[in-house]
């Protein structure tokens, strides 16, 4: 692919997929950069809004921010092999994307030519709907691992983010204020995810959600006071309304042999066949870790209708074992909601346990805002005190 100016076509495939060594390289590099010897997906995880975490959010500092609905990245800034800016998209399968169009430019806070490298920014990229109705990318930053070189993750949330909007952020508005003619070039624009206090229910609902031009699914309350966790975080708290909690599963398909027909003898099939053309037994599967027989278990069965089996026939693609977020509809079936391509595994079970919880318990908007008056109680409360020593 050769080099190109302006917005990314894809935010799916953002780039050049890094193959072979090359990724092998890069994926120790970053580890390196993290002080980790893992080399797999270093981003947190959120768990899923249960009851008990009304609690929770009365008993510490939590912020909040909308959740979008876009594709989760890790935005790494580093040099090429001649010293040149480059950067990189880290997907949750760890594939590294580099983004070909070389005007993007991040400047350091006192030289607006030179550019931070050995960073680390945590986020996800969204189409935005423009003022004109077009797409626009957009690269929504919610956390900030590593600093040119400086680790971040020991540092609360609120620090990270400090550090990240004075010397990264403001740099990069200001850069724009000054040269917007620029901005056409760009594959993508950044922009700063703004938290509120968790107690912010009415503000988040009434005011927030509403004017986002991109799509939305639900709340991310995240810990102020703890650190940047690698995998599952306790501290991330994703809540859904209860409609919308999804479980992502393998999609397995159980065809049946059936024996011809009259007419089909008459056309010379005379032999029991696999038949493709009704809707297949349909289950699903979560994963339970390892490998060999044992990595995946049993979740449930999931409904396909007739007219959806058609649809899933005519995409022509194969379906199998593909990965599928589903949800429960009002008959209390499980349904496909979508292929989840973007994902290398099915939910662990473990995070299957966390949405079926949710799903259970039924946290809705009304149950969030009832909680917000308790929540800023005590975070007042807290404030009062001063920090503990």
């Amino acid at each position: 692919m050769a080099q190109q100016d302006g917005p990314i076509a894809s935010i799916a495939e953002p780039g050049i997929k890094a193959q072979g060594q090359l990724l092998h390289e890069m994926r120790k590099e970053v580890a390196n950069l993290l002080n980790r010897s893992a080399t797999g997906f270093p981003g947190a995880q959120p768990v899923s809004f249960a009851r008990q975490h009304l609690e929770e959010l009365a008993q510490h500092d939590y912020y909040v921010v909308e959740k979008s609905d876009g594709i989760r990245y890790l935005l790494y800034s580093t040099t090429d092999e001649n010293g040149n800016e480059a950067h990189y998209l880290i997907d949750r399968k760890n594939d590294f994307w580099f983004i070909t169009n070389r005007s993007l430019h991040f400047p350091l806070e006192n030289s607006p030519e030179a550019f931070h490298t050995n960073t680390l920014i945590d986020g996800e990229l969204v189409w935005d709907t423009g003022s004109d109705g077009k797409r626009v990318p957009m690269f929504l930053v919610f956390d900030c691992l590593v600093l040119d070189g400086a680790l971040l993750m020991e540092r609360t949330l609120d620090k990270r983010l400090a550090y990240f909007d004075q010397r990264f952020y403001r740099p990069y508005k200001k850069l724009y204020q000054e040269y917007p003619q620029e901005l056409e070039f760009q594959p993508f624009y950044v922009e700063m995810k703004k938290p509120q206090f968790a107690y912010a229910i009415d503000m988040m609902f009434r005011d927030i959600l509403p004017k986002l031009k991109h799509g939305n699914d639900g709340l991310i309350f995240t810990c102020r006071t703890t650190a940047y966790k690698h995998g599952t975080d306790n501290h991330i708290l994703k809540w859904k309304p209860p409609e919308e909690n999804t479980v992502d599963c393998r999609l397995s398909l159980d065809f049946v042999e059936v024996e011809p027909n009259d007419e089909e003898r008459r056309e010379g099939i005379t032999e029991p066949f696999i038949d493709y053309d009704s809707v297949p037994k349909a289950d699903l599967y979560v994963y339970a870790g390892g490998n060999g027989p044992e990595k995946y278990e049993y979740f449930n069965s999931v409904f396909i209708s007739e007219e959806e089996w058609e649809t899933l026939k005519s995409l022509n693609d194969p379906l199998n074992w593909r990965v599928v977020e589903c949800n429960i509809d009002e008959q209390g079936r499980w349904r496909i909601v979508r292929f989840r391509d973007d994902k290398n595994e099915a939910n662990h079970i473990s995070t299957t346990k966390s949405v079926l919880q949710s799903i259970e318990d039924r946290v809705s908007e009304k149950d969030l805002y009832r909680a917000a008056g308790e929540i800023k109680n005590a975070w007042k409360a807290r404030a009062s005190r001063g920090p503990a020593r």
